[in-house]
């Protein structure tokens, strides 16, 4: 559900003042020139393409009630992605699973490195012809990942996918949030932090 046809600032102004005064066909064609970087988003937080596209219909429809209190003071992505970004967290909220491997720190085969230096665990690669002990112990330490990253609070969780699945910077992620980016580093912190103790790479405070 792309469109290729650029849209360019005046005319997406103009759409978007349309689709104010409930224009449906304004709305179809702001909706079909953004829904792609708008899904992209919901999915590298989700990682699941049907939930993805359960929650993009979620995404427009609050866009669609809420479209008269979008000002126009910034352009219309930057009023559009925390909507998407809440609505994805709300969804992480309501799902009780989160896997290891949504977090490329935990995947990537190698011990990361937080910004205080702490370092933590990676989870095992793939690999073919393990015997059955091996198997086990892999599958005992992907579900220790699974309960200590599930573990964690939803607000935690969202500042990691955003972090270190979308790659958005601090600031990037306190507009999307809402929140202020002395928040969003403490938040960060402090999911690496409970992470790593869960694993029991650190001494619990």
């Amino acid at each position: 559900m792309s469109d290729d046809t650029e849209i360019t600032p005046e005319a997406e102004r103009d759409l978007v003042r349309q689709a104010q005064t409930g224009n449906e066909d304004a709305f179809g064609v702001l909706m079909r020139s953004h829904y792609e970087p708008v899904f992209r988003l919901v999915q590298s937080m989700l990682r699941d393409e049907h939930s993805a596209r359960d929650v993009c219909q979620e995404v427009w429809l609050t866009v669609w009630k809420n479209l008269g209190s979008f000002r126009g003071d910034a352009k219309f992505s930057t009023w559009l992605h925390p909507i998407a970004t809440r609505r994805a967290i709300d969804h992480l909220r309501s799902r009780k699973r989160w896997f290891s491997r949504f977090i490329p720190f935990l995947s990537d085969g190698e011990n990361a490195e937080n910004s205080s230096g702490e370092r933590y665990p990676a989870a095992p690669e793939p690999v073919v012809d393990r015997d059955p002990r091996q198997e086990m112990e892999i599958a005992e330490r992907n579900a220790r990942f699974e309960r200590a990253i599930d573990a964690l609070p939803p607000k935690h969780r969202a500042v990691l996918a955003l972090r270190e699945i979308q790659g958005l910077s601090y600031d990037e992620i306190a507009e999307h949030l809402g929140i202020a980016r002395g928040t969003v580093m403490s938040r960060l912190f402090h999911a690496r932090r409970l992470l790593a103790q869960k694993l029991g790479d650190l001494p619990c405070d």
